[in-house]
């Protein structure tokens, strides 16, 4: 039988040196069962990540491909730009990881492990908190953000009837195969846009799975996490509304 096709993408905004780091981790060898490809997409980083990834394909040479959008589409917008690639090349699977090192590209063969024992995951996402909050806090992340995690993701299991431990994460693998029948390409261009999938995807009546995971933190700014937390709580509450067909939002339908 042939391999399937598997594209990782790497989102990119001034990651710099640290998009080296990420490629290095990739195991190739415990992906030789796919026939994989590397997509680097930089979102007008306008720093020195375009040298990098550049240096990279020149290594690699077969089997990747660099994007660099001319203005900054937001962290949504690059996302969709990537998985509209991957269903435009037809792969089978991909998978996002972040340029910045947070998210640890060993995870990946664990990830897609889960596609063959069962073709109806749409998606798989890695959680942080599935093995507790202790996993969380070995691996240094800030107690705000723990805290933030955990109540955010109660209100949505709440909310939606749902049972996920980390309604938060930056780690997904997509079957494509279920991605081509959902309109994700309606979906915010901005942070919530893993947020907007998820939701999209039980609307849908997908199946995500989780798999336990240890992220990296750098210095973060607070700033930016209380104001995602407030869209999330609020997008939450429309999700709740859309769901019980109190309230519509078009690029749900």
């Amino acid at each position: 039988m042939p391999k399937k096709k598997l594209l990782i993408f790497i989102i990119t905004y001034k990651a710099s040196y640290r998009l080296n780091e990420v490629i290095k981790k990739i195991s190739f060898k415990n992906l030789s069962s796919y026939n994989t490809s590397i997509l680097i997409s930089d979102d007008a980083s306008g720093d020195d990540t375009i040298k990098y990834a550049k240096s990279i394909k020149s290594k690699m040479k077969k089997n990747i491909f660099v994007n660099i959008n001319k203005k900054n589409l937001g962290y949504g917008g690059n996302i969709k730009k990537c998985l509209n690639f991957s269903i435009k090349k037809k792969f089978d699977y991909s998978v996002m990881i972040h340029g910045d090192g947070q998210y640890d590209p060993k995870y990946i063969p664990h990830l897609l492990n889960w596609f063959l024992k069962n073709d109806k995951i749409s998606a798989i996402t890695g959680s942080r908190l599935l093995m507790g909050s202790h996993k969380a806090k070995k691996g240094n992340m800030p107690f705000y953000k723990l805290i933030g995690n955990i109540t955010l993701t109660k209100i949505f299991n709440f909310l939606l009837n749902t049972n996920f431990t980390d309604a938060h994460t930056g780690l997904w693998a997509y079957n494509l195969t279920h991605l081509r029948k959902m309109n994700f390409r309606l979906l915010t261009d901005g942070y919530n846009f893993d947020n907007e999938f998820r939701f999209l995807n039980i609307l849908n009546n997908k199946i995500i799975k989780e798999i336990s995971i240890q992220a990296k933190y750098g210095d973060e700014k607070s700033q930016l996490h209380i104001k995602y937390a407030i869209r999330f709580f609020l997008n939450t509450l429309l999700f709740f509304l859309a769901k019980k067909k109190l309230f519509h939002l078009n690029r749900f339908k």
